[in-house]
């Protein structure tokens, strides 16, 4: 497939990508989250082609993308707290999960009677879905499983030759897909976090849930919400998280750097304490705004350095920091290594079933 490059995006270049989509093409698009892979919500042939396109295994939901809050009456059955959410927070980040009407077709919803709508707010996305005419259903525009975009050359990489156009827009504001939450009656719960913290939710929603397949491997659940059952966001090599005290964890790093050809992933400050071999910082350990955005850019990174293993720090699980945990969390298959007791964890079964996961996961 010869793929369309959109370096120049102007009203003319907009309106050719949204031919596309009217005539059931994919076009990649830049959010302010990451780019995205879009296609008509409404025609059957071209959701299942995203999922062609990308490798997505069938039973992971796709995102249905919206010029403005009020279009979600047209897919689906809103409600006051809906209506609360999008005032506050869209256009932006938050995706919502709601009861759907029979205009959005199963493949888009992989079979649930519900459907997750979002507003974004980079102003490429939404002229595009505005002169389209139509909702555009997009994932992530990458190949299933490996980091997901948040720049032109990234989607370049990973999409062209399998979509018809890619519009560049540059570096992605946030760098971590948007916050998924479900309405259940009056309260909510979110199934997975992103930019729009559990805290800021709790405002509105002040008994919001986390969902457990935020933080915990939930194999055996049917997915309302992409990022919930499988392995994501996974360069080539092995990702493993190391926890432990400070000390303990930079004394790791070191013993790994000297005996293995292995990368490591640290924070900005723990960069004087060990040596510059095939290692990258993704922000401060305080700053989880920052790490959002380099994470995925860095992951890839590790791509192009052939090593063998990667080491990451762990972040905070608070605020934003609980979106980046739950991307790294995944990319590794759900390893962690204990820093003061690596034995324990090379000598018992988690590491064979960390070996298991990475070779049957999509």
């Amino acid at each position: 497939m010869q793929t369309l490059l959109i370096n120049d995006v102007n009203k003319e270049n907009i309106q050719k990508a949204a031919d596309i989509i009217k005539l059931g093409g994919l076009v990649v698009m830049p959010t302010e989250t990451v780019y995205g892979l879009g296609a008509n919500a409404l025609d059957k042939t071209a959701v299942t082609n995203v999922y062609k396109a990308k490798g997505r295994p069938m039973d992971n939901p796709l995102i249905v993308h919206l010029a403005n809050a009020e279009d979600a009456e047209k897919y689906a059955y809103t409600n006051e707290l809906f209506y609360k959410l999008a005032e506050k927070f869209m256009p932006g980040p938050l995706t919502i999960i709601l009861p759907k009407k029979d205009t959005i077709p199963y493949e888009v919803t992989c079979g649930l009677d519900s459907v997750a709508i979002r507003v974004p707010s980079n102003k490429i996305a939404h002229d595009l879905i505005e002169t389209s005419g139509c909702p555009i259903a997009a994932p992530s525009a990458n190949l299933s499983g490996k980091p997901s975009p948040t720049s032109f050359a990234h989607v370049v990489e990973d999409m062209n030759g399998r979509v018809d156009a890619i519009i560049d827009g540059g570096e992605c504001d946030i760098g971590l897909e948007s916050t998924v939450i479900i309405i259940k009656g009056e309260s909510a719960e979110i199934l997975r976090p992103g930019k729009i913290t559990y805290e800021e939710l709790c405002e509105i929603i002040p008994d919001i849930k986390i969902n457990q397949a935020v933080k915990n491997e939930c194999k055996d659940i049917k997915p309302a919400s992409p990022g919930m059952k499988y392995r994501h966001y996974a360069p080539s090599a092995p990702v493993l998280l190391v926890e432990g005290e400070d000390e303990d964890v930079i004394s790791f790093f070191r013993n790994k750097q000297e005996t293995e050809n292995c990368g490591i992933l640290c924070f900005t400050e723990d960069l004087e304490k060990l040596s510059l071999k095939n290692i990258l910082t993704f922000g401060k350990s305080d700053d989880e705004e920052a790490q959002a955005h380099e994470l995925f850019d860095k992951l890839r990174r590790f791509d192009s350095m052939n090593v063998e293993k990667i080491y990451a720090r762990i972040p905070s699980d608070k605020g934003v920091g609980l979106a980046v945990y739950n991307r790294l969390i995944r990319a590794a298959g759900f390893g962690i290594i204990k820093a003061n007791n690596i034995q324990e964890y090379k000598n018992g079964k988690k590491e064979k079933e960390h070996r298991d996961n990475r070779r049957t996961a999509p």
